[in-house]
């Protein structure tokens, strides 16, 4: 069976959650910060990504970072240019750990608009698709922010996020689609109902086989997105933590049924570079787990 055939059949079907480790440039600072590391650490973006890849390492090589528990995840370009323990970290997390790669596309966010912000353009990303063949990576996240219950700019958001979804799914991955409501949204429950609407909109306009994923914020109403789960062109609907504490998430997290994490800090929340090793795996393993049951409901 082909990795892609197998890593397919992974994220249907098996139990687990999605670490997201893909910070990129604008949020590598803060990441750092709640690592328990000052910004005077490094002199230029060199050096911090250089510091952040030791971050992400200490976790990837964790003895509880497995695929067990771990479908996927998702890594910033800077990342997958790197190696962990002689091997490209795509590599590394497929064929060491039996975690399935995704990459970080999108280049950041637009200036607010209509209540939302889009992507900003991503003028390389057919490039960057090819990179992510060659270096075997399984599919794609791209974010974008809603920060208003705004109806055209709702439709704003899915309509490019679909559009590069398309590009994604014609060169030969999986995309994760990010359409995040801000959890302080003042009418959050609205954006929500909007945005699912659209979301469906587009995802029957598919054709059938075309496959994507879907990344979103955990609802105000439990099971809303319970279509989209069920959707014959969605592999797996996956929540973002979103500012939420981690025990909140994962409170909501086990209101939604079929949908599992794609944390990024509530998996990393209480980890430092000062704690010793054995503090540090414990740590992580106790978060891993308690994301796991809140995914497997």
């Amino acid at each position: 069976m082909s990795n892609y055939k197998q890593q397919l059949q992974k994220m249907k079907t098996q139990p687990g959650f999605i670490a997201a480790l893909d910070q990129s440039g604008g949020s590598t600072p803060k990441a750092l910060s709640l690592y328990g590391i000052r910004e005077d650490a490094w002199s230029n973006e060199d050096e911090m990504f250089a510091i952040v890849h030791q971050m992400r390492t200490r976790i990837i090589t964790s003895p509880s970072f497995t695929g067990e528990r771990i479908l996927a995840g998702i890594l910033f370009e800077d990342t997958v240019d790197r190696n962990i323990e002689g091997q490209s970290t795509a590599d590394y997390l497929w064929i060491v750990k039996g975690i399935v790669p995704f990459l970080k596309v999108d280049k950041g966010l637009a200036a607010e608009k209509s209540g939302v912000q889009l992507m900003k353009a991503m003028p390389e990303l057919a490039a960057l698709l090819d990179k992510a063949k060659a270096k075997r990576i399984f599919g794609t996240k791209m974010r974008s922010l809603i920060k208003q219950a705004n109806a055209a700019g709702i439709k704003d958001i899915a309509n490019q996020q679909f559009e590069a979804a398309r590009q994604i799914i014609a060169a030969g991955l999986v995309p994760i689609i990010e359409p995040e409501v801000d959890i302080h949204c003042p009418e959050k429950a609205k954006a929500e109902a909007l945005l699912k609407a659209a979301i469906l909109e587009m995802l029957n306009e598919l054709p059938g086989g075309q496959l994507v994923m879907l990344k979103l914020t955990l609802p105000e109403q439990d099971d809303l997105y319970a279509d989209c789960v069920r959707h014959p062109n969605v592999v797996r609907v996956v929540a973002l933590s979103g500012g939420y504490t981690r025990e909140e998430a994962n409170d909501r997290l086990r209101r939604n049924h079929g949908i599992v994490a794609s944390f990024s800090r509530a998996l990393v929340e209480g980890l430092s570079a000062q704690q010793s090793d054995a503090e540090f795996h414990s740590l992580l393993d106790a978060s891993i787990q308690s994301i796991f049951q809140a995914s497997n409901t």
